[in-house]
């Protein structure tokens, strides 16, 4: 077995394979989305040079703010509010029986099973300000004349989309704490309590600490997720009323497909893709410290 694996044929041969779907799927395609991004590009006229004119542009574009806007909300609300939940449900489910357990876990993971057009289309029709649900049950309170149209007015239209977003994502979020959750030693626990250690204490010193690499992996993949948010947008509001539910993947969209702007579309494509970078590496070392401190 050591001679197989210190032959450098054999390692090539088991490495040129991954290497070439990294480049060939990832790396390529990156180049190009920079290099268009430097571009004035209909998709039928020559391409033009203009250097950083698009990301210039960017710079003053409100939508494109207005979409960065939206994305840091939802990922505040991932991190602070969903996961929060999820963790809290998440620890209740490894208190209670393993049958009653794992009903629970199965419908609260229902909405993660869901086509995205499903979903979106299930809210959509809640969200309706006639005949919707949400409307129907808020009227039959006592509230005759209520009447707000969710995804439609300017001032609920953002929480209306985060929350159809939340509720689809929630059983991963859920299904990654109980994972985690259930590899916690229970040793470890016990013996803090034995030291006088309360619930919370025991939560802090020993419970999260060991939770912090699932943690952070989930809290990279929220953040992932929220900059690629796109087809619930697209088919509930396509980012209005007004761009209040515009989304950065969503915008490049609009505008590398709608408007064939195929430069700026990459110019946008690229400054998601560093955001993205930029926030897992700011997450890893993060935790790293974290884990340095534990």
């Amino acid at each position: 077995m050591k001679s197989f694996f210190s032959d450098k044929k054999t390692i090539a041969a088991l490495v040129i394979p991954g290497l070439a779907v990294m480049l060939f799927a990832i790396a390529i395609p990156l180049i190009i989305s920079l290099a268009l991004s430097f571009v004035r590009w209909d998709g039928i006229r020559p391409m033009q040079f203009i250097g950083f004119d698009n990301y210039i542009r960017l710079m003053r574009d409100s939508l494109f703010w207005r979409s960065l806007q939206n994305v840091a909300l939802l990922i505040l609300v991932t991190i602070f509010i969903q996961n929060t939940f999820a963790f809290f449900v998440a620890s209740l489910l490894t208190k209670i029986s393993h049958n009653v357990s794992q009903i629970l876990r199965t419908i609260y993971f229902i909405p993660a099973t869901l086509s995205l057009v499903v979903v979106t289309r299930l809210w959509v029709h809640l969200f309706h300000p006639v005949y919707g649900m949400l409307n129907t049950i808020i009227r039959s309170l006592g509230f005759e004349n209520f009447d707000i149209s969710w995804l439609g007015d300017t001032r609920t239209a953002i929480w209306a989309v985060i929350w159809i977003m939340i509720w689809q994502g929630f059983g991963w979020a859920l299904l990654f704490y109980y994972g985690g959750l259930m590899t916690v030693p229970k040793e470890q626990e016990e013996a803090a309590l034995v030291d006088g250690a309360n619930k919370f204490q025991s939560l802090i010193f020993v419970t999260i600490p060991h939770m912090l690499p699932v943690i952070q992996s989930i809290l990279i993949i929220g953040v992932i997720s929220s900059l690629r948010q796109m087809e619930m947008i697209f088919l509930s509001t396509r980012g209005g009323p007004g761009g209040t539910t515009q989304f950065l993947a969503l915008y490049l969209y609009q505008r590398a497909f709608q408007a064939m702007e195929f430069g700026y579309g990459n110019a946008i494509s690229v400054v998601l893709v560093l955001i993205a970078i930029l926030m897992t590496i700011i997450i890893r070392r993060i935790f790293k410290k974290a884990l340095e401190h534990f």
